[in-house]
């Protein structure tokens, strides 16, 4: 069953989800006000991604209650590397003020020696970040503007079964031509946005305490066209909708599910494979460099492996046209969080 939601509130005067479901816009609307569970369990974060065929940034905002976050990542897919730096906020529960909304609001916030700057215009989000620390002190800065036209995204609204006031409330934003520049230890590196594309992560919700969740997306060209994807699953109860869907010319085709089919061992070690339960996806993944970040805090643990690469396969739209596609840039991942 994939549901497709209407518009309204997220929440109801209980702290429900008034409807679960997927959409591809956002319909619902999200008002931290409104949730009755403990601002421990409430987690709201903003996450870019920004990927070429030679490099990856990344860049991480988030208020998990009892911990807020800020960092930055870079992967040079030539070299086969991923450097992370990040800083912590004790206790936000909140007062990071991230935006109800994936369509309003800026983010401007300071935290160690990192700056990130998140700001909306009309048709576009800019993106400034700066890092004196990063790598070592080599440094990373940049700006990065990347186009928004009016074009569909992956929304979906998930309960978890065991606990009826958590919810986690999902935007992907993917094919955003990115253009700008990263100065990486001193040397400037140009983004275009013929060759550069970004998704945007927007969560917000209230989740349990053990989760485990895979997610895949990547965002590009297919031939003249924009192409890309968002695949995810693992957490939550999933019966009225999966978060899986393509996208081709800024418009959504839904998937049902997928299952990510994964080698033993290292996630980087050996291909991955990733197909769907409707067999309208079927693509192989292969690694380049695993961006590994673990924490632990006690109470706090979290393991990612965040591994980035090219997928090759074949993708059915949903009027029946097969797309074909080789060494499209992208990532999958395998979280677990204990938070």
């Amino acid at each position: 069953m994939q549901h497709r939601m209407g518009s309204g509130d997220l929440l109801d005067a209980q702290g429900h989800l008034i409807e679960r479901g997927w959409a591809s816009a956002e319909v619902r609307r999200y008002d931290r006000r409104a949730i009755r569970a403990s601002g421990w369990r409430i987690k709201e974060w903003d996450y870019y991604c920004i990927t070429t065929d030679r490099h990856a940034l990344a860049l991480t905002l988030a208020d998990n209650g009892y911990l807020g976050f800020l960092g930055l990542s870079w992967m040079d897919l030539e070299a086969g590397t991923a450097v992370n730096h990040g800083a912590v906020r004790p206790f936000p529960f909140g007062k990071m003020a991230l935006p109800a909304s994936a369509d309003s609001g800026d983010i401007d916030q300071r935290l160690g020696d990192i700056h990130l700057s998140f700001r909306l215009e009309r048709g576009a989000r800019l993106l400034s970040f700066d890092a004196p620390g990063f790598g070592d002190g080599a440094g990373l800065s940049g700006a990065i503007r990347l186009t928004q036209p009016v074009e569909d995204r992956m929304v979906i609204a998930t309960p978890f079964a065991d606990a009826p006031r958590a919810f986690y409330y999902n935007q992907k934003i993917n094919c955003m031509p990115a253009s700008g520049e990263v100065v990486l230890a001193g040397k400037p590196i140009r983004f275009d946005p013929e060759s550069a594309f970004a998704v945007l992560d927007w969560g917000r919700g209230v989740w349990t305490y053990d989760n485990t969740w895979y997610w895949a997306s990547a965002s590009g060209l297919l031939g003249q066209r924009r192409f890309g994807f968002n695949l995810g699953y693992g957490f939550g109860d999933t019966s009225a909708a999966s978060e899986n869907m393509l996208f081709l010319d800024g418009r959504a085709h839904k998937l049902d599910q997928v299952t990510f089919h994964m080698p033993e061992g290292r996630p980087d070690s050996a291909p991955w494979q990733i197909t769907s339960n409707d067999g309208r996806l079927d693509m192989r993944f292969d690694p380049i460099v695993d961006r590994f970040d673990k924490v632990d805090l006690g109470l706090f643990r979290t393991v990612q492996h965040q591994v980035f690469g090219r997928f090759s396969g074949k993708a059915t739209a949903d009027d029946g046209e097969v797309l074909e596609f080789a060494g499209l840039t992208g990532f999958a991942e395998k979280v677990h969080n204990r938070w």
